[in-house]
């Protein structure tokens, strides 16, 4: 199976809907982020569902125009108990989809991405984890304390665990920040594998239609297994769900 999608719309048609959905998206963060910043005064609840309704209007604007939408398999795995979500991480969709999939979900990201004027500074407002990622020792520090707190507080916390985007067939290297966390908060963790780098690429503008499937995975017990078997099972897992999804073999 080809790791990259084709459309019978003629490309100028792609280009089109694409451009379309670009311009929504901003006009949209434009709106919607100062809202955003004024519920800096309200309870994160508050600020988590305004960040929501924003999310769905731009994956409704997605279908609508691009024709692109996605199904989620395996919500009935979602436990009560909040934890760790390790997610497959392929392009800029996945961070859509997680917020209207997880209530109260903060991601672990890099700093930078909050002095993006509008948007970063709405994020702000979500209270991620944001670290500095050439400082590896205290970015680790950080996101157990601050990963352990958001925890407590009732809140999943997102982890992408090879740290950037990896294109549809590549493999990147599993960190081990996943396991120490979810081991210390005795939380448990969902593994995610998706598609989504097949219709919307890598900083790519297109949009091809289809379906983007979405896996959640049965949780693993962060109370019972170690940081190592939880790293372990959750890349095992994600990988061969990946190789399911595609059909293709997946490569380092």
């Amino acid at each position: 199976m080809k790791l990259s999608r084709t459309s019978s719309l003629p490309k100028v048609s792609l280009v089109i809907r694409s451009a379309i959905f670009m311009v929504g998206m901003v006009l949209s963060t434009l709106l919607m982020s100062p809202v955003v910043l004024l519920m800096w005064l309200f309870p994160f609840s508050w600020r988590y569902r305004v960040a929501r309704f924003w999310v769905h209007i731009n994956l409704w604007v997605l279908r609508v125009v691009c024709g692109l939408s996605y199904r989620v398999h395996g919500f009935e795995h979602i436990p009560n108990e909040r934890g760790l979500i390790l997610c497959k991480h392929q392009a800029a969709f996945e961070t859509f989809a997680l917020y209207a999939i997880f209530p109260s979900a903060v991601f672990i990201l890099k700093r930078e991405l909050l002095r993006i004027p509008f948007w970063g500074w709405a994020m702000a407002a979500l209270e991620p984890i944001a670290i500095n990622r050439r400082e590896k020792t205290r970015a680790l520090k950080q996101v157990l304390k601050e990963g352990i707190s958001s925890i407590g507080k009732g809140r999943w916390v997102v982890l992408f665990p090879e740290g950037t985007r990896v294109p549809p067939g590549k493999r990147g290297h599993y960190g081990s920040s996943g396991g120490l966390l979810a081991h210390r908060a005795g939380c448990p963790v969902l593994p995610v594998a998706h598609n989504a780098g097949e219709y919307w690429a890598r900083n790519g503008f297109l949009k091809y239609p289809g379906v983007i499937d979405i896996h959640i995975g049965q949780p693993l017990d962060g109370s019972l297994l170690s940081a190592v078997d939880i790293n372990r099972e959750a890349e095992e897992w994600i990988e061969s769900k990946m190789l399911e999804i595609t059909g293709a073999s997946y490569r380092g």
